[in-house]
């Protein structure tokens, strides 16, 4: 018998695949392509203080190795989400991190406070890494000293529920901004966000995206990923005793176990689940079939162990 169960800051996942954060919305959305309750765990949509339009269209585009976004953190609102979206969660039946996301450090506060007090919510998804809006998000995630006190004040309201913090890769060294959110007492690191990037239409020489950046998510961010994932976990992370969660490009169970074997705990998949939500399923399954091959009996015994 094949274990796949890991541990995120006391919240045991029966396996590692988690939804990466703004794919799969609510809950609702995809349970007509997929069973939510095979995986270990699911990451909703961000959510902020007020609802939110988002970005103008286009805002998303596909390029030859992925995709870009330029969402803007479109969404319902803290009041609605508890309403009407907290008791579909509660039915899962897996454990639920709720991202969150704001324009000012109060607000991550109340939010993440709000959430403290559903018991359909286990963790929270510190969003400080988003890109595609020009106030918060990126603009935290980027300066250690603001990772630093973003993630102190939100920890002083996070007393039921973990907090995950999403780390962005626009930075010169992704340690310096992890090693300060673990200072500020961060239960776990999720990474990595996308990258800024654009696209642009040849023919009316114009970016793509209304934004004209966005997010740079999918296959071709694979390789980078799985480098500073494996940097933060050596440097920061395993003397720590604080989990990982990787992201970026996942789409076959061989990108996944690059990124167990670089120190991740749990895997989130998102680009791959627009291509085929029931594919995570067979990730799920590869993983167990790497794990019999190389004699193993629980996932645990490979994780970090990349020889170098």
């Amino acid at each position: 018998m094949i274990d796949l169960s890991v541990d995120i800051a006391g919240v045991r996942l029966a396996n590692p695949l988690v939804t990466a954060s703004g794919t799969c919305g609510y809950a609702d959305e995809y349970a007509d392509l997929l069973d939510l309750r095979q995986l270990g765990g699911f990451f909703t949509k961000s959510i902020t203080q007020k609802p939110r339009q988002g970005n103008e269209y286009p805002r998303i585009v596909e390029t030859r190795a992925g995709m870009l976004n330029a969402i803007g953190l479109a969404n319902i609102g803290l009041e609605a989400f508890v309403r009407d979206k907290a008791p579909l969660l509660r039915q899962l039946g897996i454990p639920v991190f709720v991202n969150v996301a704001g324009v000012q450090i109060e607000d991550y506060v109340a939010v993440a406070g709000r959430l403290d007090e559903l018991d359909a919510v286990r963790g929270i998804e510190l969003n400080i890494s988003c890109p595609n809006v020009k106030e918060g998000g990126i603009q935290f995630g980027t300066d250690a000293t603001q990772v630093h006190k973003i993630v102190s004040a939100v920890r002083a309201v996070c007393r039921k529920n973990v907090l995950v913090v999403k780390l962005s890769p626009n930075v010169t060294d992704i340690t310096v901004t992890a090693r300060a959110a673990v200072e500020a007492g961060a239960d776990a690191l999720s990474m990595i966000n996308t990258f800024t990037a654009m696209a642009i239409d040849i023919e009316s020489r114009r970016p793509i995206l209304a934004n004209r950046t966005g997010g740079l998510s999918g296959p071709a961010i694979r390789p980078i990923a799985v480098y500073m994932v494996h940097r933060v976990y050596t440097q920061v992370a395993k003397a720590a005793g604080v989990p990982i969660i990787g992201m970026g490009g996942i789409q076959f169970a061989h990108d996944a176990i690059e990124f167990l074997l670089a120190g991740a705990t749990g895997l989130a998949v998102g680009t791959a689940l627009f291509i085929d939500p029931g594919g995570v399923l067979g990730i799920r399954d590869g993983i167990a079939d790497y794990l019999r091959r190389h004699g193993h009996t629980s996932i645990k015994e490979i994780i970090g162990t990349l020889q170098t």
